[in-house]
């Protein structure tokens, strides 16, 4: 029972843990300072939490669905417009604010930009400090300011240090030709995925491409072992 909470092993090189490390500080301190400048100190410190968790999703992992654009993006809007919205008709509450974290959830997923670091915004928003709350409904201002500085800043810094950005289609794989009609297809993955009915961060394209590098490999893997019993 143990074994399965120990956390599996990560795939990426140290040096690509450095590179988003640098990017994920760079990014953050844009975004934080860009802010600062327009609606001052105060209301850009209230939004860093967020914005950090977003600069892991965009420099680390910005292969997933939940770092692509739209998901930053919507998903800072969502949670502003709920949050700001709750707070008019409910007030600023703990309860309040928990209850907008989730309905912005709900209206991520209904607009597809699903973003975990929005329910933290959505939190902030509602339980906001003097200066956010003077703004009022202008605090969509400093949140949709501070979420473009971030994506800026990620385009920029992944595209420069080679890591395509955002993510495009997943070009389709040749597949040799095979009498067996149950070969996997992305389509057969996308009904897998509905069936198991829970978010997983990663496309059925991704998962195709991911099945035929493992057939490569095995095949490979195979030749090798027939040439070497051979010798």
């Amino acid at each position: 029972m143990l074994a399965r909470w120990l956390p599996a092993a990560v795939n990426t090189r140290p040096s690509e843990w450095s590179r988003a490390a640098i990017g994920m500080s760079l990014g953050t301190l844009f975004s934080v300072w860009l802010c600062s400048q327009v609606f001052g100190i105060e209301v850009a410190q209230h939004l860093v939490g967020p914005l950090g968790a977003s600069a892991v999703l965009l420099f680390a992992v910005s292969s997933g669905a939940l770092a692509q654009p739209w998901s930053i993006l919507g998903g800072y809007l969502s949670a502003g417009v709920i949050s700001l919205l709750v707070a008019h008709v409910l007030g600023r509450t703990l309860g309040s604010a928990c209850l907008a974290a989730g309905m912005a959830l709900i209206l991520m997923c209904w607009l597809r930009c699903l973003h975990p670091p929005a329910g933290a915004l959505a939190l902030l928003l509602v339980l906001a400090d003097p200066a956010t709350i003077a703004l009022d409904w202008k605090a969509l201002g400093p949140v949709m300011l501070s979420a473009s500085a971030m994506l800026l800043s990620a385009l920029a810094y992944n595209n420069l240090t080679r890591i395509r950005y955002p993510k495009r289609a997943a070009e389709p794989v040749p597949v040799m030709p095979s009498a067996d009609s149950q070969a996997i297809t992305a389509e057969d993955l996308k009904l897998a995925l509905a069936d198991m009915e829970a978010f997983f961060d990663v496309t059925p394209e991704d998962l195709e491409q991911l099945i035929h590098a493992s057939e490569l490999h095995a095949k490979r893997r195979s030749i090798g072992e027939v040439l070497s019993s051979r010798t």
